[in-house]
């Protein structure tokens, strides 16, 4: 089969690699039919974190089932599915207290490689979510961002608490941050303040919910939030970034009692204690239960409640994903779907 594999830094290519196989009872193989590239790809990418020469990338995914282990009850040949990044049982008591990333036996997909034509899902049972019918074009990719951009943004505002009459800000205009805009949109939120400096991002953060949009960082970012919010700041804040810079602003941005969700993962954030105790904020995140969250976002999905796959802005195939790479790394694109 033919799979994105990382060769170092800025070198990515198309291989021939064996087959996806079952390994465990409790695995199933799927033809994938869409992927994409995810900006935490872009660390290693970029040479910021140690890279697995020879490794297969990508963790998001949509499919056919086209095999399953013994073990496998509720997912059979032919269903069209979606999964979280991070594979889970759904039996242990981390993932009955609806933490499914944090499993005990959890394996993230990052490390069996899902920008390919075929993919191992270990943990099918708990990992995988049966979609309703066969997705349309437009369905397809609205059901491939819920398997963890949307997710991770959802979570991001859930564990920022957004809700009604909540004012919200959102620092990082990735597909991430907007789709945090987009949850917190439909959790209810009154005010959505958004940090970007990009037209394109803009208009795609206003469609999906944003009030305000500022090109400020840092401390004018905060400046601005509270001067928006009656000198409070906001009651929640999500930081989709994962930078010190970013993780400081979304602090300062929160008004004393409020709460700060973060799902950028982070590279470089300090946080000195004194001032996290003076900030007298509720700081809640890391990688996001997808899972938890995809029955609910794949019938919002599939009733047309949202768009989530708006933020790919381009869609290329397979075989092109070094440009995939490329334009995510240059900023030409939100997010690249890749179609085998």
């Amino acid at each position: 089969m033919r799979a994105v594999v990382i060769h170092g830094p800025r070198e990515i290519r198309v291989d021939e690699v064996a087959d996806a196989a079952l390994i465990e009872p409790t695995d199933a193989v799927i033809e994938v039919k869409a992927a994409c590239v995810c900006g935490s790809d872009l660390w290693p990418y970029r040479g910021l974190e140690d890279v697995n020469a020879g490794a297969q990338m990508g963790h998001e995914y949509v499919g056919v089932v086209k095999e399953i282990g013994d073990d496998v009850r509720q997912v059979k040949v032919g269903d069209w599915v979606v999964g979280s990044f991070v594979a889970s049982c759904g039996q242990c008591e981390v993932c009955q207290a609806g933490y499914e990333s944090g499993c005990t036996n959890r394996v993230f997909m990052g490390s069996v490689g899902t920008q390919a034509e075929l993919a191992r899902i270990p943990l099918a049972d708990g990992t995988l979510v049966t979609l309703p019918a066969a997705p349309n074009d437009d369905q397809l990719r609205h059901v491939l961002a819920a398997s963890d951009v949307l997710g991770t943004g959802w979570f991001g505002a859930v564990a920022a608490e957004a809700g009604p009459g909540k004012t919200v800000a959102v620092v990082g205009d990735g597909a991430v941050g907007l789709s945090a805009v987009l949850a917190a949109k439909q959790l209810g939120a009154e005010h959505i303040i958004v940090s970007s400096r990009h037209a394109s991002r803009q208009e795609l953060a206003r469609k999906f919910g944003a009030t305000d949009i500022l090109e400020e960082r840092g401390e004018a970012f905060a400046e601005k939030v509270k001067a928006l919010t009656g000198g409070y700041g906001a009651h929640s804040t999500v930081e989709a970034v994962g930078s010190d810079e970013a993780m400081q602003q979304a602090l300062k941005s929160t008004r004393r009692g409020g709460h700060v969700g973060f799902v950028g993962v982070s590279h470089g954030v300090s946080i000195e204690g004194i001032k996290l105790f003076g900030a007298l904020v509720h700081l809640h995140g890391g990688p996001a239960p997808v899972r938890r969250f995809l029955p609910e976002l794949v019938d919002l999905i599939y009733s047309g409640a949202i768009t989530p796959g708006d933020v790919f802005d381009l869609t290329l195939p397979l075989a092109d994903a070094p440009r995939a790479y490329e334009a995510m790394d240059q900023r030409e694109a939100v997010k690249v779907m890749l179609t085998s």
